[in-house]
């Protein structure tokens, strides 16, 4: 192992706090990560972390060390970049909204693993902000507005955003024509991650957002489970028109309001500075921004 595959090793094991996760990261023996560390330790003749039965956790030496690495790693990356023909290998570990998954890169993921066959891709759910270096994750894609210190976010696409409700909660509660005629209506609460009151529905009103809150009996964080409970006439939800397109074509649910539309919504990508220059996340955020773009073939 050269000095430079050496520096990736122990980069990734300082991120992880393992010697483990970072070889199944790396696709590597764990033996082979231990060593590497090991060899670098003995050649600079310092102790670069201190271990644990639980963790892994840098010295004083091991934290300037590491990020000497990075500074190295990203020259480096960024040169071999600059070749076209260079060839995206080895695990790309993102993690994406599950139905940002299912309807915009699932139906599209043949072509990008057809196009980079030395790529093995390992693809979670979830719509939390997740810790990308210390859970070892290349990248995730996210709806919303983001919020990241030390992080790069890519604005990758915008989704059109809807009001909607059940045809039996129209008929119970009415169909409004304006958003003040909803004094009598109620939603469903979301709650996103990280916040403690449910958000309130949105409207765009003369040019101007306005923001107004209903009641509400039920308050979910999953936007499956928000969808769900809209079709059985719980309240009136605000959801990416996507998420909803068979629902309204098929008559389970009703656009509501759409002179008064809810602004969209816009989707990135966020990823570490330090994997900004990996040939692996480089194509496949260009894949991203192609897979919104092309036609889903249903």
């Amino acid at each position: 192992m050269d000095r430079i595959d050496a520096m990736r090793v122990f980069t990734r094991v300082l991120e992880r706090r393992s010697f483990t996760l970072a070889a199944e990261d790396l696709n590597l023996p764990r033996s082979t990560v231990t060593d590497a560390v090991k060899q670098i330790e003995k050649r600079l003749g310092v102790r670069l972390l201190e271990r644990t039965t639980r963790q892994v956790t840098p010295t004083l030496d091991g934290d300037n060390f590491y990020h000497r690495c990075l500074s190295i790693i990203r020259d480096v990356e960024d040169a071999e970049s600059a070749f076209s023909g260079l060839i995206p290998t080895g695990r790309l570990r993102v993690d994406v909204h599950g139905t940002l998954a299912r309807h915009f890169l699932l139906p599209k993921l043949p072509h990008f693993l057809q196009n980079y066959p030395e790529i093995e891709l390992f693809m979670s759910e979830d719509d939390r902000l997740v810790d990308l270096v210390r859970e070892g994750i290349d990248c995730v894609l996210r709806v919303g507005t983001p919020q990241v210190e030390e992080l790069v976010a890519r604005h990758i696409a915008t989704l059109e955003e809807v009001s909607v409700a059940s045809v039996d909660y129209v008929r119970q509660f009415g169909l409004p024509s304006h958003p003040d005629d909803l004094a009598e209506h109620q939603m469903i609460g979301f709650r996103a991650t990280g916040s403690s009151e449910p958000m309130p529905l949105e409207f765009t009103i003369n040019n101007k957002i306005v923001h107004q809150s209903l009641p509400t009996s039920l308050i979910v964080n999953s936007a499956e489970t928000l969808v769900s409970a809209a079709r059985q006439g719980l309240g009136i939800v605000q959801v990416p028109r996507y998420h909803v397109e068979k629902d309204l074509a098929q008559g389970l649910l009703i656009e509501l309001l759409s002179d008064y539309p809810p602004t969209p919504s816009p989707v990135s990508i966020i990823y570490p500075s330090n994997r900004k220059h990996s040939p692996r996340v480089r194509v496949f955020i260009e894949w991203l921004q192609e897979a919104f773009e092309m036609p889903i073939h249903e």
